[in-house]
């Protein structure tokens, strides 16, 4: 198991339109993973999970990957928060 802290950069955080966009990069690890926000962790491959946590700009969440392509994961989702989601 492999975490790291991102901060979000985008103006609207993790919501609606970014979310997707984050829940689908999630959906194509095999591995495990979660967003942790405070004491808050839920699932990162669900949207609802996701946009249940308020994640706004400046906030800095936990990402946590448990699995054979953690890395690739913890990458993956690492390069597209700090792309901003093309916003």
């Amino acid at each position: 198991m492999k975490s790291r802290e991102v901060v979000i950069t985008n103006a609207s955080g993790l919501h609606a339109r970014p979310a997707t966009f984050f829940i689908q990069k999630a959906n194509c690890y095999k591995c495990t993973l979660w967003v942790e926000k405070d004491d808050r962790k839920v699932n990162a491959k669900s949207l609802l999970g996701v946009l249940s946590l308020g994640i706004a700009k400046g906030m800095t969440v936990t990402l946590i990957a448990d699995g054979q392509d953690e890395d690739a994961a913890l990458d993956g989702l690492t390069a597209l928060i700090n792309s901003g989601f093309a916003e």
